[in-house]
This record gives C-alpha cells, sequence and structure tokens, in this order.
C-alpha cells in the first residue's frame, strides 16, 4: 500500500476561502521573519501581532508550533522553486537569470530560517509539501549560465546555495539592522560578478545598498559589541530573576 502523502490529504480538504488563505500567508510570512530574528522558539503572540491577526486564528490555521515550523519550511522552499522557475522564463539573460534568482533566494532569509527548521523534520516531510524539485531549477540556470560561457566552468551548485545561506544570516551582536539587508544584496552582487569568467566584460551594473567604508565599519562594529553586551546583560538579569 502506498504512503499517504500531503497530497492525498489535502484532495480530502475543502477549498479555503479567500479570506482564510490570505490569513494563512500573512502568518506564514510573518512567522519568516520572526523566526530569521528571533529563532524558532520565538513568542506566537509576536508572529500574530506581525501578521495583524489575533493569536486565535494562528491557532487555528497552526494549532502546534511544528504546524507553523513546517507550514514556514514549505512556504520558502515553494518560493525558492518559483523564484528559480520564474527566472528561468522571464529572463533571456542566464546570468541575469540567475542573479534574479539569489536575489529572491536571499529576501526568503533562508540562511536565518532554514537550518533550525530542517533539523526537526525528515527531508520527506518537508519535500512532499513543496510543489516542484528545490535543486533542479537552480542547478538549469546555473548550467544554462555556463553554457553561454557567463559563469566560471568550476563554479557548482553548493557555491550557489551555500552563499546565500552565509549572507543571509544577519550580523552578529544578538539582533537585525536596518542595514542588515540592504548589505546583504550589495555583497551579492560583488560575489554574483565575480562568478565571470576571466577575461570576461567587467559589470557596468552599479553596486547597491549601502557602502560601509572603513570608518562606517567601525560605527557599525561599535553597535554590534554594544548590542551584544545589552543582550548579555539582559540573559544575565533574567537568570538571576529565576
Amino acid at each position: 500500500m502506498s504512503a499517504y502523502t500531503d497530497a492525498d490529504a489535502l484532495a480530502d480538504v475543502p477549498p479555503m476561502r479567500a479570506d482564510a488563505r490570505r490569513n494563512r500567508e500573512q502568518i506564514l510570512r510573518a512567522a519568516r521573519e520572526v523566526f530569521a530574528d528571533q529563532g524558532p522558539d520565538a513568542p506566537l503572540d509576536e508572529i500574530a501581532r506581525r501578521a495583524g491577526v489575533g493569536i486565535a486564528t494562528l491557532y487555528r490555521r497552526f494549532p502546534h508550533r511544528d504546524d507553523l515550523h513546517r507550514g514556514v519550511a514549505i512556504e520558502v522552499l515553494s518560493a525558492l522553486v518559483e523564484a528559480g522557475s520564474r527566472a528561468a522564463a522571464e529572463e533571456d539573460d542566464a546570468h541575469l537569470a540567475l542573479r534574479r534568482f539569489m536575489h529572491a533566494a536571499l529576501d526568503l532569509k533562508i540562511g536565518s530560517v532554514m537550518p533550525a527548521l530542517l533539523g526537526r523534520f525528515t527531508v520527506a516531510e518537508i519535500l512532499d509539501g513543496v510543489p516542484g524539485d528545490v535543486v533542479d531549477p537552480i542547478d538549469a540556470l546555473l548550467l544554462r549560465a555556463q553554457a553561454e560561457g557567463l559563469i566560471r566552468l568550476d563554479v557548482v551548485f553548493g557555491d550557489i546555495t551555500m552563499m546565500i545561506m552565509r549572507l543571509s544570516r544577519p550580523l552578529p551582536g544578538g539582533g537585525r539592522f536596518a542595514a542588515d539587508d540592504a548589505l546583504a544584496h550589495r555583497q551579492l552582487d560583488v560575489y554574483i560578478d565575480g562568478l565571470r569568467p576571466t577575461g570576461s566584460p567587467r559589470p557596468t551594473t552599479p553596486l547597491g545598498g549601502p557602502a560601509v567604508d572603513a570608518a562606517a565599519f567601525k560605527l557599525l562594529r561599535e553597535r554590534v559589541i554594544d548590542d551584544a553586551r545589552a543582550a548579555r546583560s539582559d540573559h544575565s538579569g533574567d537568570s538571576d530573576a529565576d
């Protein structure tokens, strides 16, 4: 007998009303942001607040925290598949398609969200809910760009995905800065331009995001250290209270 999959389960569920579907999407989006900032054990009240729904609505859609964890993981990977497919279909230039996909993936904050969530489930429990393969669209974009001579031939799938994972993690210090996302996109552009083969024309697209020169870095360093010390002090105070 074949296993009862998510597809079988969905066939037994009546279509979700538009408002219920909208609430679910808002909750998943808010949960992704909160998990990226505070980790997978973040307060559910904060997720409901950011989603603009009541806590009862959150529990109605996701009765258990694990349901929300799995929902976020599936939502992120599904968005990743869609981003790869759309970039491939809508961009004639393979290098631009790969760049577009990588920036879209960076916005999903997979490096902040996925490592903590994936350890709570098997691969099958996650991928059964994703409409399409996560790996193949990304690899196809890379191979297409290499075939067109736009990406060096020794670059492999992991060089693309692992850099996105690294850049989508917040700066150290225990908090996310307003400039984090813009800085990550700027640094991703530097990395993508470095994927070009030797002798390729120099990129003409200017770097976006804030340029952190030496003076700005010193200020940022002070802020990171101050925030880390404040977070440690708060944690020590909580421990003393216990």
